[in-house]
């Protein structure tokens, strides 16, 4: 077992280099085709200097979800602050469908936001609302906004209000230092939760947003930990001799499953938070790794190479039985469910690498969403609408992500370095 963990942790390392700072900036790399026309006029702020520009956040939002296509503002005719002011015909010239107007004023607890979103064609007020948002938390506002306007039009919850963990690392060989961090899902207002001259690896959020589970090497071999994300507060929950790695929190957030070899080779085990009782769950000659949830909590998905390579296979708890799920190619891991539990999202090697790929359970049909080629460590947008994963931009780890339809990508790089081992939070509100 100490021969697997060396092999787990030399190849870990080879994925970070150099110096990664914090914050990611977005980098749009291709828009959908089917994206909605929306303009979001820059909103009145009576003169104020404000430290965000609402509108743009809420713009660059939309455009980075893939289904709206928003109006550069030097195309803008007029600039209308409240629904009142709109004269639809100039609009609908400009091909814009729907219409966002507010204004941003000081409050006595920080700030007011006032957004009307207005369908041009209808010629109607679609959503109206006055926001209260902190003297520190504009973004936040702004997020909240993004995901009422996405919701009005889509029908699909917003999910700009969420946010993501991701390692980052620093320095080179002995003196490399690794870090645990989340930030808003645009990749702002970075926080470092966990600091270390070790690994860090898997990190996975629980299901009220509060915790995280990860693995950390600090101890010289791996094992999981469970955090507060807010006070930092943290506990060993599992350190068997051999491999600890890859929690996976329940639905219910009481249980996690984990990757162990204490027994021999890497199984599937379920540990109960409260308790730290163990269920082994699988239990063969393979390599079984990388478990995740379904939605309902009735199953769980896992790695395998129990066919000659790695496969997805399918755990039911109410038959006991397993399932293999793919079949496309020799090579499918780190399978992710999409919300609805109806679609599968995966690390599938093609002609072209390494690359993120769907496959819907019913038809068993798989189709490549990325046009990377060093893709790894999918997760899942709690609305099921975008997929984060790990990636290369020349020498450099970078997060990519892409719209579940393949139709619509971006990047968050960092300055430089690299960064590399996302989770997508739940819904937090």
């Amino acid at each position: 077992m100490k021969a697997l963990t060396t092999i787990w942790l030399s190849a870990m390392l080879l994925l970070f280099s150099s110096l990664a700072q914090a914050n990611l900036t977005i980098e749009i790399t291709r828009g959908s085709d089917r994206a909605t026309p929306i303009a979001i006029v820059p909103f009145s702020a009576d003169g104020e200097s404000l430290p965000e520009d609402v509108a743009q956040i809420i713009s660059d939002n939309l455009e980075r979800s893939g289904y709206f296509a928003p109006l550069p503002r030097n195309a803008m005719y007029d600039r209308p602050s409240s629904g009142d002011q709109v004269q639809y015909g100039q609009w609908r010239a400009l091909d814009v469908r729907y219409l966002v107007v507010g204004q941003v004023s000081r409050a006595a607890d920080g700030y007011r936001i006032r957004y009307e979103l207005m369908d041009v064609s209808g010629q109607r007020r679609m959503l109206g609302e006055s926001v209260s948002a902190g003297s520190n938390e504009l973004r936040s506002g702004a997020h909240y906004v993004s995901d009422q306007i996405f919701e009005a039009v889509t029908g699909i919850r917003g999910a700009f209000s969420t946010r993501i963990a991701y390692v980052t690392a620093q320095g080179t060989d002995q003196d490399m230092q690794f870090g645990l961090y989340v930030a808003d899902a645009d990749g702002h207002n970075s926080q470092q939760v966990l600091s270390s001259r070790e690994p860090i690896l898997s990190p996975a959020w629980s299901p009220d947003g509060r915790k995280l589970a990860y693995v950390s090497f600090e101890t010289e071999r791996p094992a999981i930990y469970v955090q507060e994300v807010g006070t930092g507060q943290r506990a060993q929950v599992a350190s068997f001799d051999g491999i600890n790695g890859a929690p996976a929190w329940s639905p219910d957030g009481r249980r996690l499953a984990m990757t162990l070899s204490k027994d021999g080779q890497p199984d599937i085990y379920i540990m109960d938070v409260g308790s730290r009782n163990l269920e082994r769950i699988t239990n063969n000659s393979s390599i079984d790794t990388e478990p995740a949830w379904s939605p309902d909590g009735r199953s769980l998905i896992f790695t395998s190479d129990r066919s000659g390579g790695p496969q997805i296979y399918r755990y039911s708890f109410g038959s006991g039985q397993t399932e293999r799920l793919t079949f496309t190619g020799n090579y499918n891991a780190r399978g992710r469910l999409s919300p609805d539990g109806e679609a599968l999202f995966l690390v599938h090697r093609s002609n072209n690498g390494f690359q993120v790929a769907r496959q819907d359970l019913g038809s068993g049909r798989l189709v490549v969403i990325s046009e990377t080629r060093s893709d790894e460590s999918p997760s899942v947008a709690p609305n099921g609408t975008m997929v984060i994963f790990a990636t290369q931009q020349g020498n450099s780890g970078v997060l990519g992500a892409v719209s579940a339809d393949g139709r619509a990508s971006y990047r968050l790089p960092s300055a430089r370095g690299d960064v590399r081992e996302p989770a997508w939070s739940p819904f937090l509100n």
